[in-house]
């Protein structure tokens, strides 16, 4: 049987350093099922997932591998940005970071993106308290936190 690979070598290296064997697995079937159904809700998720354990029983494995105190921006997408950001991109390349607050129904974001070839690769995000804008002192300390980043 041929070994299928649905994410980059260095991904996958650096997830495995990161997480445990059966997160790593659960992990790699969300992004599977993401990739096939295109549904980021949590019941859909639970719906797609191949274990032959009751729904609510899946749902609640899911959420709680989402709710692992691990799975932060810094620690699992952080490394993997700088890894791409540093054998793909020029030392002295300009580089166009965008800010950005959207809102979803009740859930308000603000989020840093690197913008790349015509699309915004996500860097950082934060919930925002309320739903209203920003303010500059906002935009500011989350712009601090992936400045780093770039040299």
């Amino acid at each position: 049987m041929k070994k299928m690979n649905f994410l980059p070598l260095f991904y996958t290296q650096h997830l495995k350093t990161q997480l445990k064997r059966a997160e790593f697995l659960i992990l790699l079937i969300l992004v599977v099922i993401l990739q096939q159904h295109r549904k980021v809700k949590l019941e859909e998720l639970a719906s797609q997932f191949p274990q032959k354990i009751l729904f609510e029983s899946r749902r609640k494995k899911l959420q709680r591998f989402l709710s692992l105190p691990h799975l932060t921006i810094e620690r699992i997408w952080w490394p993997l940005f700088t890894y791409w950001l540093t054998n793909n991109l020029a030392p002295n390349e300009v580089l166009y970071i965008a800010i950005d607050r959207t809102q979803w129904g009740v859930i308000n974001l603000i989020v840093v993106s690197l913008i790349y070839d015509k699309r915004a690769i996500p860097i950082y995000f934060e919930l925002l308290p309320n739903l209203d804008n920003t303010n500059a002192d906002k935009q500011v300390e989350v712009l601090f936190q992936v400045l780093p980043m770039f040299k």
